[in-house]
């Protein structure tokens, strides 16, 4: 073989060489430098609102089913600060008067958070419902079948009506009680001592109803009437023949759940367990608590932070309200998003207050969601119960001891079940991963 061949020859397997071993270099770099990837996270409050915690009927026990003379009947319900309750019952011997609470309802808790017991029946007014014209009170007034020319607005009878026919306050005729059954329960005892008076009637079945009041302002208050307004909704069928099935159904249209969300607690990271809770144990004592009873995710976010594992930590705020709000209307609920940077075997976990609970808090179930996972992942959030507070109707919550009442308990966490003992829950939150 000549030199320039062999020259040639060593040449080609020199650069074959190399190239092999620059191809097993670059594939071993390949497997030892992470794959960084972006993943956009989006959680938003996808609650269609309520603004009535609860609604019912009530009615008398006899045949008919009116609440005659010295007569009574009970409702009980559920109710959290800030909170009134209205309800609605006809004056059975008149064309269409009825008896109800001033707007927004009977005050339900002091200032200091307590609730009111006792007799509350100063709160209750007489009210034309102005779609008949009156008559003397009495067994024998008849609906003449004569609306007024043109329908009349709902006016208070402050001693006399349009008519000038007499009527004594609705306090001397109905006696209306407060008590609290413990763990934001009351029962009101609604009371017939009209008879003897000049006044004499029974009262209709009715309907009656609570109102959420998130940050104390309560959110429907004129759910049953508005005064100085046309009557509407049913309430006439009350106010005429004592019928409560027609405004019953609008009220059931208006009951459901309210919640807003917490800020919420983001966490990518890697191992084989959750960062924060497991199901069966007690809570940890490194901040959960405080997002499940508060909604402060900053204790848990900056414990976290120190966490073998753990790779980053968000605590995600709506811009303008700081919670995630329920749709409300027209209005759409809120939303917050984060863009993460993520590596194959990434985990995410998050964590949100149930915001109207005592401990409830939404999170990730198990070991989290797969962080390369794309689209809906709400499927993976689930509802729990933090065990550090006794559970109390969602919405209607005091979240105060009350004397011989603590709320405190130490329970392990628990997924809340759907139907659960208060409630069924709509879906509320929604993930998505793109």
């Amino acid at each position: 073989m000549s030199s320039i061949k062999k020259i040639r020859q060593t040449a080609t397997y020199a650069l074959c060489f190399g190239c092999g071993i620059a191809m097993l270099a670059s594939c071993s770099d390949d497997d030892m430098i992470p794959q960084v990837q972006s993943n956009t996270i989006t959680i938003e409050n996808v609650l269609d609102a309520k603004p009535l915690v609860e609604s019912g009927t009530f009615m008398g026990t006899g045949t008919p089913p009116v609440i005659f003379p010295g007569q009574s009947i009970s409702i009980e319900f559920y109710a959290g600060a800030g909170q009134a309750l209205s309800f609605a019952t006809m004056y059975g011997w008149s064309n269409d008067l009825f008896f109800a609470p001033e707007n927004p309802g009977i005050t339900l808790y002091k200032a200091d958070g307590t609730p009111v017991t006792g007799d509350v029946s100063a709160q209750i007014k007489l009210w034309d419902n102005g779609t008949r014209v009156n008559q003397a009170p009495g067994i024998n007034v008849v609906h003449p079948g004569t609306a007024e020319p043109s329908p009349g607005n709902i006016t208070e009878v402050n001693g006399t009506d349009a008519q000038g026919n007499m009527y004594l306050p609705a306090s001397q005729l109905m006696k209306a009680t407060l008590s609290y059954q413990g763990d934001s329960k009351f029962k009101l005892t609604i009371e017939n001592k009209s008879g003897g008076t000049a006044n004499e009637t029974p009262f209709s079945p009715g309907v009656w109803t609570v109102s959420y009041a998130p940050g104390g302002d309560i959110l429907e208050k004129m759910p049953i009437y508005t005064k100085g307004k046309p009557t509407a909704n049913g309430l006439t069928n009350i106010a005429e023949m004592g019928d409560n099935a027609m405004i019953s159904a609008h009220l059931r249209g208006m009951t459901g759940i309210f919640t807003p969300l917490s800020p919420v607690l983001v966490v990518v990271y890697k191992g084989n367990e959750n960062p924060f809770y497991k199901v069966g144990e007690k809570d940890r004592a490194e901040g959960l608590s405080d997002l499940a009873q508060t909604g402060n995710a900053d204790i848990l976010a900056a414990k976290l932070q120190s966490k073998s594992g753990v790779k980053k930590v968000y605590v995600l705020k709506e811009s303008v309200s700081t919670v995630l709000l329920p749709k409300i209307g027209n209005a759409n609920g809120g939303k917050v998003m984060q863009q993460l940077d993520i590596e194959k075997g990434d985990r995410i976990a998050i964590a949100t207050m149930y915001g109207l609970s005592n401990d409830w808090f939404y999170a990730t179930k198990g070991n989290g969601i797969d962080a390369t996972r794309k689209g809906d992942v709400s499927d993976e959030v689930s509802l729990y119960d933090n065990g550090t507070k006794r559970d109390q109707y969602p919405g209607a919550n005091i979240r105060i001891d009350l004397s011989g009442m603590s709320l405190w308990e130490s329970k392990s966490i628990q997924e809340v079940p759907n139907p659960n003992v208060f409630t069924t829950l709509p879906q509320i939150v929604k993930v998505t991963l793109n």
